[in-house]
């Protein structure tokens, strides 16, 4: 018993030495801004750092696009990611309204080791409303090599994607009305020698896969019960006027946040659902496309 009891009075004391705080613990709890037995200081090495800015329509823009997840989710911190997207707006109107020179004047921003300049537009060129639409043959590949030109001037390097599909459908196949612009994209790109993501490609073959109905997810709001019941005969309803289509506004205070997003159920625009499922495909493409980027973007 008496030696039981001296084996349990030497563990406590073992266990009280290693919880007692050290002479050297003590001292920098003491003073903890002593530099006493750290390491030796060295500099950090200077970041190579690389940009990304994201010009496009609403199928890139927050809330309503990829980019803003794409940024978030498929970028390493040593990359500056800027959205740009604009709903609404296409090669013209992005120039006119002055968005155009905005992107130029960060492509020019100095500090990174390169800057890339990522277009995406053709659903507001394909438009009917004055001031978006452009002519597909002649002006809007001419709105494409201009931008090229002028992020090549500003010492930027300039990558093409074509547009993203949107997600409609008659008896079941995907109709993929902004395929002859993506052809436009895409000749621009093989003639300037651009770096190419053909999102319309990979997008529009991840929506066939999918289905009329499944592929209704990837939308900002759920479809109502005849969009659905559409959808499922494999043959898609035309989209809802959007003051019929949207959600209501979030509701603001006096003190606080007031900008709204329009958010809507149809098939051109997309969710965190959707944006996630795109941005990876840029990601992936962004990767082929340009092979000095691979070792900073995340699949």
């Amino acid at each position: 018993m008496m030696l039981r009891q001296a084996w349990m009075i030497a563990g406590a004391a073992a266990t009280l030495a290693l919880l007692a705080p050290t002479a050297q613990a003590q001292e920098v709890a003491a003073n903890p801004n002593s530099s006493k037995n750290r390491t030796v200081r060295a500099d950090a090495e200077k970041m190579a750092a690389d940009k990304i800015v994201l010009v496009g329509d609403s199928t890139m823009a927050p809330t309503s696009g990829w980019a803003s997840l794409f940024c978030a989710h498929h970028v390493k911190s040593s990359v500056a990611c800027l959205n740009l997207g604009r709903g609404g707006r296409s090669t013209r109107s992005y120039r006119q309204e002055g968005s155009w020179d905005i992107a130029l004047a960060e492509a020019k921003v100095p500090g990174y080791r390169r800057t890339y300049v990522l277009i995406q537009f053709a659903h507001n060129d394909q438009s009917t409303i004055a001031e978006r639409w452009t002519e597909m043959g002649a002006e809007f590949p001419a709105n494409l090599r201009r931008m090229v030109e002028e992020v090549r001037a500003v010492g930027a390097l300039p990558v093409l994607l074509t547009p993203l599909t949107r997600r409609e459908f008659v008896k079941g196949r995907l109709n993929n009305t902004l395929e002859p612009w993506s052809a436009k994209v895409r000749d621009v790109a093989a003639a300037m020698k651009v770096p190419l993501v053909d999102l319309n490609a990979a997008s529009a073959a991840a929506v066939q896969a999918m289905g009329p109905e499944a592929s209704m997810a990837l939308a900002q709001t759920p479809p109502n019960d005849a969009e659905r019941a559409a959808a499922r005969t494999g043959t898609t309803l035309k989209p809802r006027p959007a003051a019929e289509a949207r959600l209501p506004d979030v509701p603001t205070t006096a003190d606080g946040p007031r900008a709204q997003f329009q958010r809507k159920f149809d098939y051109t625009h997309v969710g965190d659902k959707g944006a996630d499922l795109f941005a990876a495909l840029v990601a992936q493409g962004l990767a082929k496309a340009v092979p000095g980027l691979r070792s900073q973007i995340a699949p």
